[in-house]
Formats: structure tokens, C-alpha cells, sequence
């Protein structure tokens, strides 16, 4: 898979919004540290936050200056990537030599003891000791917090979690652009793992297919779970050397990365003619599904979206109760975002906001369906960014 890097003229938009947001925020400063939150700041990803599963990244921005703290590992790569040089705080130790002289990633080896101590040195860079400054608390571990209360004794930090999210929330056109791209790519992998599927033909096989597929587009496959016969109801399970029988349920949950942008979409099939159980609640998910996109709209409640998604199912022939703890969430450099479609979700949905909607449902002993689209909101209802192999797919046995 072929590298790619996000087009520079997202980065500089993305960082504009972040920094006209802060006019109107509580602090005129914001710390990032999340990945995902440092990426929309800065453009630059990590590999080493994706092999650890933690940033070792942050990001200080305000109206017109952006320090990055990082370790040294991070500087060559970053640099490489767009970072400004003169601006990158580092920490620890790595090595990186030189040929015909001293650049400046070999320079920068223990400049600061650890990351705490390189957050505290670019703030007190900016001027900013006695300053209020909105924090990224959720991706702050307490000895982080801690540590910089005591290195930072006149600093207050404010919670900027939900105002961080909130800024990411309405997505930027080019970002929708690579979204849609994302989630086109896993839908097309999906339905060649369809094609591939038949009797005897095994799980992982099948998730082979669809995860060359999603590379062969320069996608990074994240999940791929390809679940069959009374697997099918396992939700989040690995696909295995189980062979696909006559009137098996193929479940697909698949979820990948394109420029950074994530994709999850959820389709079924079934091996031979379904029985009529597995048409009725496979009608009635559906249903569920396309009745959230009748409703999403600017000014529509996110918990108005979970309410008649579980009325339309349990009203059309599906399982009833029909029980789920949400249908549905954001979407963008994180998986999960918000809002989440769920009963505490108060959350109006704005013109912008990415979604992915979806209505499975898992029984054990019986077997597992779904589906499960992008969708981007716009002014008068929603756009789908997903929209083939959305009926319950009949795979020739």
C-alpha cells in the first residue's frame, strides 16, 4: 500500500475552524493530545501512537502560533510531513544520524526529560504560565494532569473535551470528500467478499478478499469481521476457518482508514433462499435503518433518530423488543464520534455532521444481521455516502 498524505489545503482549513472556534471559547489556548484531536490540528499521524495505542503527541494551538510537542522519533517523520521544525519541542532519546551534516531531528535528543516536561516548556514559550488553557482531559492521564499542575502551578487548565469534539463534529467539505471515499472503498471490499463467498468457502477466506481488496485501494483495514451461521451473531468476533453452509447468515461489519479517515459499514447475505424468518427481520432492520434517514435532519434530536429506529423495527415484523444500546454514531478521523444516536443523546444534528446509521441485531444460537451506512447531513435531510448491497444479499448455494 501506497503512502498518502492529506492534501495541505484540508490541514490549513481544519486549523483555521479550530482557531476561529476559539473566539468564542472559555480559553484562547488549546492543549490537543488525543490522536485524533492532534491530527486535525496538525496533519500529521503518528505511526508510533498507532503501534503503542496512545499519542505521544501534542499539539499548543492558538490565533496565530502552533507549538508541537513530541518525541524525538516523531521530529525527521513529522518534519517530513509538513511540521515546522523551529516549533517542535521533543523528548527523550532516538538517533538519527546525518549525512554532510547536523539536522535538526539530531539535534533535539533529551531536549526535554519527558512529555510533561516538553508540554510545560512549549507553554511557558508561549507566554502562557498564568494563563487559562483548555485541555484535552479525556486523552490526559492523571499523573500527565498531575505533572503539569506542578510544573504549571499558575496555569488553569479548563476541560475541552466536549468543545474539541463539538469543533470536529460539522466536518470541512474535503473532509466529507474523504469520508465518502473511505466508506466506498470498504462498501465495494464488502461486496467482492459477497461475490467470493459460496458453500465450503471459509470466513477467512472471505475476510482475505475483502482486505486486499480495501488495500489494493490504499485503505488500512482496522476490523474486518466476516461472521457466519450461528457465528454471524457473535458481533465483534474474528473470522475463522469455518466453512459456509446452505442457509447460513453472512454477517459483515468491516472498518477501515483512508488519508486518515476512518470507515465502518455493516452488510448481510445469506447462503441459498432465506427463510422467512430471516426475511422478516432482515426487512424490518432495514426499514429501522431507512426510517432514521427520513427523519435526520438540521434541528433533529440525536435521541428522536434511536427512538424511531427501534419503532419502525419492532412495528414492521422484526424482533420485538428490539433492544440496542445505540443505532448509530459519528464518524470521522476517530470511529466512534459524536454524537452517538441513543436515548441520552440530546444532540441536534447540524448540516455537516457524518454519521454512520445502523440496525443490527444478534441472536445467539440463531445468527447475527445488520446493516449499517454513512451518511452526511445537509441542509433539507441527509446525503448517503453508502448505498449498494443494503438488501439481504442471496448468495447461490
Amino acid at each position: 500500500m501506497s503512502a498518502r498524505l492529506i492534501d495541505p489545503s484540508l490541514i490549513a482549513a481544519r486549523r483555521d475552524r479550530l482557531r476561529h472556534a476559539l473566539l468564542g471559547a472559555p480559553f484562547d489556548t488549546v492543549l490537543t493530545l488525543s490522536g485524533a484531536n492532534f491530527d486535525y490540528a496538525t496533519g500529521y499521524r503518528s505511526v508510533s501512537a498507532t503501534v503503542h495505542g496512545i499519542s505521544p503527541l501534542a499539539a499548543l494551538v492558538r490565533a496565530d502560533e502552533l507549538l508541537v510537542v513530541g518525541p524525538v522519533s516523531d521530529s525527521a517523520p513529522g518534519f517530513d510531513q509538513g511540521l515546522v521544525e523551529g516549533d517542535f519541542l521533543a523528548y527523550g532519546r532516538f538517533y538519527f544520524e546525518s549525512d554532510g551534516g547536523r539536522a535538526e531531528a539530531s539535534r533535539l535528543v533529551e531536549q526535554n526529560a519527558d512529555y510533561g516536561s516538553a508540554i510545560a516548556a512549549a507553554v511557558l514559550r508561549l507566554g502562557l504560565g498564568s494563563a487559562r488553557i483548555g485541555l484535552d482531559e479525556r486523552a490526559c492521564p492523571a499523573p500527565l494532569r498531575a505533572q503539569l499542575a506542578e510544573l504549571l502551578p499558575g496555569v488553569e487548565f479548563v476541560d475541552a473535551s466536549d468543545w474539541l469534539a463539538g469543533v470536529r463534529a460539522v466536518k470541512l467539505p474535503g473532509e466529507v470528500d474523504l469520508l465518502e471515499r473511505s466508506a466506498r472503498i470498504v462498501e465495494s471490499a464488502i461486496i467482492a467478499g459477497i461475490e467470493a463467498a459460496g458453500v465450503g468457502v471459509t470466513e477467512a477466506e472471505i475476510a482475505a478478499v475483502v482486505s486486499s481488496r480495501m488495500v489494493a485501494e490504499n485503505a488500512e483495514p482496522r476490523f474486518v469481521v466476516v461472521t457466519s451461521g450461528p457465528r454471524s451473531a457473535l458481533a465483534d468476533a474474528y473470522a475463522t476457518g469455518r466453512a459456509l453452509e446452505r442457509g447460513d447468515l453472512l454477517r459483515f461489519d468491516v472498518g477501515g482508514m483512508y488519508e486518515g479517515y476512518w470507515s465502518d459499514l455493516g452488510r448481510t447475505a445469506v447462503v441459498g433462499e432465506p427463510t422467512a424468518r430471516q426475511t422478516a427481520y432482515y426487512d424490518a432492520i432495514l426499514a429501522g435503518e431507512d426510517a432514521q434517514f427520513a427523519l435526520a435532519a438540521p434541528g433533529v434530536p440525536a435521541e428522536e433518530l434511536f427512538d424511531r429506529a427501534i419503532q419502525v423495527v419492532e412495528s414492521t415484523g422484526g424482533p420485538a423488543p428490539y433492544r440496542r444500546q445505540h443505532c448509530g454514531h459519528g464518524i470521522g478521523l476517530e470511529v466512534y464520534e459524536a454524537p452517538i444516536v441513543r436515548p441520552s443523546s440530546p444532540t441536534l444534528l447540524e448540516a455537516g455532521m457524518t454519521f454512520c446509521f445502523e440496525t443490527p441485531y444478534y441472536e445467539l444460537g440463531w445468527g447475527g444481521m445488520m446493516v449499517e451506512d454513512t451518511l452526511v447531513v445537509t441542509d433539507h435531510g441527509i446525503r448517503l455516502l453508502t448505498d449498494r448491497a443494503r438488501g439481504l444479499t442471496v448468495i447461490p448455494a
